[in-house]
């Protein structure tokens, strides 16, 4: 087995997330972590200093290469609105790319599970610049709120499997962000 010394804490958090996604936040324990980097468990105490750590690092690492997928697709379209569609489709790609670690950064928690401020706001930058660019300056905040908070509703709904009422959940979405979008567009020029 690898000394802890070869152990890295980004190593751990890759881990992490992988079981994360494969077992839910149930089956992410210290043993499981410490197993699959090949140490013991009281090994990973020195670069993590418990569950709830691990629990918010991970959390972290996610809002992270949220932000860095928001932010690539936040550079393509040149309008507003096509850049918070593109932002949504983002969120939304990634949501079912990583379902466990999406719901994790938007479930409630203790305090020691919860990102630092620092990383959300680094990872919201690209939503704010564009729905600021969209509904203004001034409206930057809420419409970024209402865009983000409409897109997780949506996301979550699909995810657990509840629209059961047929019809193409994918024109859904794309219903959504043109109405949302819309509606953003015409409270900047009012």
């Amino acid at each position: 087995m690898p000394t802890p010394e070869r152990t890295s804490r980004e190593a751990i958090l890759a881990v992490g997330r992988e079981i994360l996604e494969a077992d839910g936040l149930a089956g992410l324990t210290m043993q499981a972590v410490a197993s699959r980097v090949g140490v013991k468990a009281p090994s990973l105490y020195k670069r993590i200093r418990n569950r709830d750590e691990l629990v918010r690092l991970i959390a972290e690492a996610t809002i992270t290469d949220l932000g860095a997928h928001l932010r690539l697709a936040a550079a393509e379209p040149a309008d507003a609105a096509a850049r918070v569609a593109a932002l949504a489709v983002a969120f939304r790609a990634f949501a079912h790319r990583f379902p466990a670690g999406f719901h994790l950064i938007f479930a409630p928690g203790p305090a020691g599970r919860r990102p630092a401020h620092d990383t959300i706001v680094a990872s919201s930058a690209p939503i704010l610049e564009a729905a600021g660019a969209l509904a203004g300056p001034a409206h930057a905040l809420d419409a970024a709120r209402t865009v983000t908070a409409w897109a997780n509703g949506f996301i979550s709904m699909e995810l657990a499997g509840a629209f059961n009422l047929g019809g193409d959940v994918d024109e859904a979405f794309s219903f959504g962000i043109r109405t949302l979008t819309s509606a953003l567009e015409t409270r900047a020029e009012a």
